[in-house]
This record gives C-alpha cells, sequence and structure tokens, in this order.
C-alpha cells in the first residue's frame, strides 16, 4: 500500500545552517521549521539536523543519486528547460503519488533540468541515477529524460514506503542511500553533504511550493 507524502513548511527560507525540527501530525504531513519549538506543542517536534553536521563523516555507497553538492554545471542554459518535462513530472506524480513539487526540487538540485549532467561519480540525467539504481528501477537510458524521470520517482516511492512516509528521510535515503540511515538507526546520518543536500532540495521544494500556490488555476 502507498503511503501518503507531504510536507508543510513553517518557515519563510531553509537557511545553509542552523537546527530543523520536525515532526509528523496524525495526517501524514510533515511540518518542520528552523525555529526552536516553544509552549505546548514542543515536545511534538524532534531535532532532526544540527546547526553544525560532523565534516568528517562519509556515506555508504549509495543505490540512488550520487554524492551531490559536488555541483556539475548544467551545460543547458535555456530557461525553457524548466518547463519542458512537465508532462513527464506530472505523469510520474500521479503514477507513484510523489508531490510534483518534490519531484521538480530533486530534479533543480540535482541536475538543474539538464538531462545530459553527468557526475563526477558516473551518476546521469535529470534525477542523477546510479547505474545500478537505473538498472534497478527499470531505466535503459537515464539520460532520456522521461526514463530518468520515472525511475527516480519510483525511487522515490520506494523510499517513501520504505520510511513510511517520512519525507526528510526519504529525500536524506534518496542523497546518502538506505544503508546511511540504518547506520544511525534508521535517523538522518551526520554527514555534511547529505545534510546539505537535504537543506536545498527543501529550499527548493520550499520556492516551487510557493509558485504552485500562486498559479492560475485551470
Amino acid at each position: 500500500m502507498m503511503r501518503g507524502l507531504s510536507i508543510l513548511l513553517l518557515t519563510l527560507s531553509i537557511s545553509a545552517h542552523g537546527d530543523i525540527f520536525s515532526y509528523i501530525d496524525s495526517a501524514g504531513v510533515t511540518h518542520f521549521t528552523n525555529i526552536k519549538p516553544k509552549g505546548k506543542t514542543r515536545k511534538k517536534w524532534k531535532r532532526i539536523l544540527k546547526e553544525k553536521p560532523s565534516a568528517t563523516s562519509k556515506p555508504a555507497a549509495k543505490r540512488g543519486a550520487c554524492e551531490r553538492c559536488d555541483a556539475v554545471p548544467a551545460k543547458d542554459r535555456s530557461p525553457a528547460r524548466y518547463s519542458r518535462y512537465d508532462a513527464y513530472i506530472k505523469n510520474a506524480s500521479q503514477l507513484y503519488q510523489i508531490p510534483e513539487t518534490l519531484i521538480r526540487a530533486v530534479i533543480k538540485v540535482e541536475s538543474d533540468y539538464d538531462p545530459r549532467v553527468v557526475s563526477s561519480v558516473g551518476a546521469r540525467g535529470l534525477m542523477q541515477l546510479m547505474p545500478a539504481a537505473a538498472k534497478e528501477m527499470g531505466v535503459n537510458d537515464p539520460h532520456d529524460p522521461e526514463q530518468c524521470i520515472l525511475g527516480g520517482t519510483r525511487y522515490l516511492r520506494i523510499l517513501a514506503n520504505r520510511y513510511k512516509g517520512d519525507t526528510l528521510k526519504t529525500i536524506a535515503a534518496y542523497h546518502a542511500g538506505p544503508g546511511s540511515l540504518k547506520k544511525y538507526g534508521n535517523q538522518i546520518p551526520p554527514y555534511k553533504n547529505t545534510q546539505k543536500y537535504l537543506r536545498m532540495v527543501l529550499k527548493q521544494y520550499d520556492r516551487f511550493r510557493k509558485k504552485e500556490l500562486v498559479a492560475p488555476k485551470h
């Protein structure tokens, strides 16, 4: 059975530093903030990112996206690329029940919407799938936008099911691999790059969510 996956941001922006607190409500919505919770609800919140993550810790071998934040720049600089794959994103979102805004955020951080990007460790395509992950997700050509979006979104769905709809763990596992979370008791690992990646995705998610809220309804 598919579990819901949704996020509610309680702050206007996610900075590169500072603690982040989170809790999942009864409807399965993940709430988070970088403002220390106070009052009667403070016990609901759990600190999931510390201000200064370990700079020396390294993630385990990954099944999914590459170890990002090595920032391989996009070669396609056309502004049209940001809407070029809308139909594929919408289809993948409906098929795997992952929010379009989250898919867009992952693509933005991973490849900046350039399907030709190849990372320093060999991850490829819009959602930067490693060869083993691409094969496991049924992706024959990771540089094909439709295949890569479907494969990357399918992997997000698998992770979401594994972590019972916890969006933050899903994003962290997409970057560091489930083995890294398992090593730390199925919690977000203290890896500097993974926590940086998580903040980057959350920031883009917030940006895309705000655009979605003001977009005209058809």
